[in-house]
């Protein structure tokens, strides 16, 4: 079984509903990329299926630990994404239900379904899991992971125990790094990008195009220091037409207007984004109300891709809007 870091407190409720026998039958696992969700509902799913279970914890050397590890039992299913947004649908949805009825073949007795990075669910799929959810078979269980639960109906919601996942310290994620085998120099380049945030980190590390987003988000603020309204533009421009890639983006560029924000009030705070430098000379660049702007505007920008707005459209709205909002510094 991996090696989990850091979410002691998260490992303990899971261990006390294991051992209680009380163990939820929907569950949602939320928080940061990278931070676990995904290697969290595995080990929910571990401690349901285990064989040998000791307080609670699964003894990850059984058949149906490593089964599970290796994503390869039966009765452990992830349903499928679809569409072009890559979303659960409504079929999806019928499908998982009429399968749920299907007994599973197993000494624990239990089928888990796990539905993961769940982002944007149609409503008319979370309508038709609901009576499901609601009311689930007593060897069924629902896991779903996400950014927020925002993502979901709060008819969902109450019908699950939300559980939420958090970056390691720093040191953890060098230890953790440190264990996988990568190199020092590498680990620290990733940890002062992505601080203690493992999954990030690793992949900040093996993923090139993620370190050119990194770069790129970096070349951003910088044009945005500088005030420079053609190389903002260029800048966004580079992101891409990608979803994904554009979401990661903006989302390390609001950090950095965070991170400018709260360094304005107190040069000695911890940084989250990706260059303490960068957000450094935003504080000197914008002031905290600004920083709000900022951070205002760019949500819309993502709210714009995510309503199918043109993505060169959107950021070349967000470049206008930010160089109007640092034009104004210090008025």
């Amino acid at each position: 079984m991996k090696k989990i870091y850091g979410n002691r407190a998260l490992l303990d409720i899971l261990a006390g509903m294991s051992r209680s026998g009380r163990t939820a039958h929907s569950v949602m696992i939320c928080g940061e990329k990278g931070t676990g969700r995904k290697l969290m509902a595995k080990y929910y799913t571990q401690a349901l299926m285990c064989e040998f279970p000791h307080e609670g914890i699964p003894c990850g050397e059984c058949n149906a630990c490593l089964n599970v590890e290796k994503g390869i039992h039966p009765d452990v299913i992830y349903p499928e994404k679809s569409g072009k947004l890559g979303g659960y649908s409504v079929n999806c949805a019928r499908e998982v239900i009429a399968d749920a009825y299907v007994k599973p073949n197993n000494s624990s007795g239990c089928k888990v379904y796990i539905f993961a990075d769940c982002h944007n669910v149609d409503t008319r799929t979370q309508n038709t899991l609901l009576k499901l959810i609601e009311e689930p078979p007593e060897y069924a269980y629902f896991i779903f992971t996400c950014g927020s639960k925002s993502e979901f109906l709060p008819t969902i919601i109450s019908r699950c125990v939300c559980l939420s996942t958090s970056p390691c310290t720093e040191d953890e994620a060098e230890q953790a790094l440190t264990d996988m085998g990568y190199d020092s120099s590498d680990i620290k380049a990733a940890v002062e990008c992505f601080h203690g945030n493992i999954g990030m980190c690793e992949s900040y590390i093996t993923d090139e195009e993620l370190r050119k987003r990194v770069d790129l988000t970096k070349a951003i603020a910088d044009s945005i220091i500088r005030k420079d309204e053609y190389s903002l533009a260029a800048d966004l421009f580079s992101a891409g037409k990608e979803r994904n890639d554009v979401r990661e983006v903006l989302s390390m560029l609001d950090k950095l207007f965070r991170d400018a924000a709260v360094l304005s009030r107190d040069r000695n705070a911890a940084v989250i984004g990706c260059s303490g430098a960068a957000a450094r000379a935003l504080s000197q660049t914008v002031t905290p109300s600004q920083a709000a702007r900022l951070h205002e505007r760019t949500e819309k920008a993502w709210a714009a891709v995510e309503s199918n707005v043109s993505i060169p459209l959107a950021l070349t709205a967000l470049g206008a809007e930010i160089m109007d909002i640092v034009a104004q510094t210090f008025r």
